[in-house]
């Protein structure tokens, strides 16, 4: 699934010399949409090897996937280049390679996102974690309440008010399944074996969901209100991993 395709990507490296070699002489001011694409092909790849490609990371998407991706949005942002501001400018190559990096890398990062888990953040919210650098203890909060959601622990804003209501959701289906590796082994570390069973069962992370009571008689908790004591470990569980995670380990699957 993470296969790097060597023959592919030596292809695509010499073809993308042969081309570099007609233009090398040419000021960019000159060159035409296909020949600016040609020369900035080198930058989308330094820029798509600075993401990591680890699973957490970038789910089933490969250096070259990041690196097509790059160059998809390489191509619409050479369209949007106001020809008359970058005439001002007085390096003109420096100034055209700062307007490009901002919407590859943004455009790189949106394909993550898109390819990975079922996480209800606002893209908003994900750049403002990652120029915070995750310090913000409220952030990795929000990561799980937003996975772990119950009627109890929902993400409020600063006035109070639900985040989960402000925007509607019109993401495309994630890959659960590596949502959930990721989280079982957050689970694995951080948890003990009644809390972990507690919170894979009630989410069904590799099977189906279970309610409060059938949870209580598999884990043999006895007791007329046994239902609350699952409700109170659940969220012991997940009060237990919002203090215990460290926030690169979040930063780096956001």
């Amino acid at each position: 699934m993470k296969k790097y395709n060597i023959p592919n990507y030596i292809r695509y490296k010499n073809d993308l010399l042969v081309q570099l070699k007609k233009i090398e002489d040419i000021d960019v001011q000159y060159l035409n949409q296909e020949q600016l694409q040609w020369k900035f092909m080198l930058l989308v790849e330094n820029i798509a090897r600075k993401f990591s490609t680890t699973q957490q990371a970038s789910g089933v998407m490969s250096i070259n996937d990041l690196i097509q991706e790059g160059n998809l949005n390489l191509c619409k942002a050479i369209r949007r280049i106001d020809w008359t501001r970058l005439s001002e400018s007085e390096d003109q190559e420096k100034t055209l390679k700062s307007f490009l990096s901002k919407r590859i890398k943004g455009g790189i990062r949106r394909a993550i996102d898109k390819n990975r888990g079922d996480i209800r953040i606002p893209e908003h919210k994900l750049n403002e974690i990652r120029k915070d650098n995750g310090k913000d203890h409220k952030m990795v909060a929000m990561f799980f309440n937003s996975i772990f959601l119950s009627i109890d622990a929902q993400p409020v804003n600063d006035d109070g008010e639900n985040m989960m209501f402000q925007l509607p959701d019109k993401s495309e289906p994630y890959n659960i399944q590596l949502l959930n590796i990721y989280l079982k082994g957050l689970m694995n570390k951080h948890l003990n074996e009644k809390e972990y069973e507690v919170l894979r069962l009630s989410y069904g992370l590799d099977c189906d969901k279970h309610s409060a009571k059938d949870i209580a008689f598999k884990l043999n908790i006895d007791g007329i209100s046994n239902y609350v004591r699952v409700s109170e470990l659940k969220k012991q569980a997940v009060d237990k991993l919002i203090n215990s995670v460290d926030h690169s380990q979040v930063l780096d699957y956001l």
